[in-house]
């Protein structure tokens, strides 16, 4: 069997079995099946809003559904299973039943659909669709539709997020088809959104961006004798733990940077002069800024500058 024609079939089967249980289970407030085949055999779940008259007095009832339904649908060995709905009101084909039996009993199809809608949506449900079909209130056959909430009607959500139930309800006129299609209150639709309030937005750190850095850089080469606010002003946009940081971005942006003036007599608080082993570098600190000095340039200038090796 191609396997095309397997799926048509199984989805025959299904189907056909569903009608089987609702009509087998009507008066158990039947609410559903699901179908899952093991190697073991073939698992059949029903829901149901009285699981007990699915069970019936010593297993019996559900025993006679388990060998008709082997014997009707070729099953190899198929096991049965009740549960019982929590929640009959978010149940879509236990409303479609209960919408059904009422418009048979004699209410007015208005009366018995807004009565159903108001009983999903006080369960708590997203969105309720009841659409009657059939002949009404005269001759000739028409449609009526109940909607409150949100409902999907296409795509891939109406699909898998969209519980659908359908019942027939026989009046002397004629039938009438009930449909109710319900959306769950735990279902998450894919164009569903929530604006956070500001409180709840966490604070990230700035984004520092390679023209803010430049921009500095421009300025410090225009004005060498204030070298010492711009490493102050990198520090501030980086935002970094110490100023040493600070010279490190900076450094990589002004390759070209020409030799600063000397900045031997500038006044502020000096610290300890400090000799660097293997190298005849000499660095110390004025003013919370490093400087250093070496053969290469023999007067001292911040280490955040980045300078030719040796001068020609």
């Amino acid at each position: 069997m191609a396997v095309e024609k397997k799926f048509v079939k199984d989805g025959y089967v299904k189907a056909s079995m569903d009608e089987f249980f609702a009509k087998q289970l009507s008066r158990a407030g039947y609410g559903g099946m699901e179908l899952n085949r093991t190697p073991m055999g073939t698992q059949i779940v029903i829901y149901s809003e009285k699981p007990g008259m699915v069970i019936g007095k010593a297993g019996k009832v559900i025993r006679k559904l388990t060998r008709d339904v082997g014997i009707k649908y070729n099953l190899e060995n198929p096991q049965i299973d009740a549960q019982e709905v929590k929640r009959p009101e978010l149940n879509a084909q236990m409303m479609a039943s209960r919408l059904a039996s009422s418009i048979e009993r004699g209410w007015y199809f208005r009366k018995a659909g807004h009565n159903t809608i108001r009983a999903v949506m006080g369960a708590g449900a997203l969105g309720c669709e009841i659409v009657i079909s059939g002949k009404l209130t005269g001759s000739r056959s028409r449609v009526e539709k109940f909607v409150n909430g949100y409902v999907k009607h296409s795509g891939k959500p109406a699909e898998e997020l969209v519980d659908e139930g359908f019942a027939v309800a026989v009046k002397k006129l004629g039938t009438l088809g009930c449909k109710v299609r319900i959306i769950h209150p735990d279902v998450v639709l894919p164009d569903s959104f929530r604006v956070k309030d500001p409180s709840e937005v966490p604070e990230e750190a700035p984004i520092v961006k390679a023209a803010e850095i430049e921009e500095v850089a421009v300025k410090a080469e225009a004005a060498p004798a204030k070298t010492e606010e711009v490493v102050e002003e990198v520090a501030e946009v980086a935002e970094p733990e110490t100023v040493e940081e600070a010279a490190e971005p900076e450094a990589t942006v002004i390759k070209e940077a020409k030799p600063e003036m000397p900045v031997e007599g500038e006044e502020g608080e000096e610290s300890e002069i400090i000799y660097v082993e293997g190298s005849d570098e000499v660095r110390r600190q004025v003013n919370g800024v490093w400087q250093h000095k070496h053969e290469s340039y023999d007067y001292w200038h911040p280490m955040a500058r980045v300078h030719k090796e040796a001068k020609e």
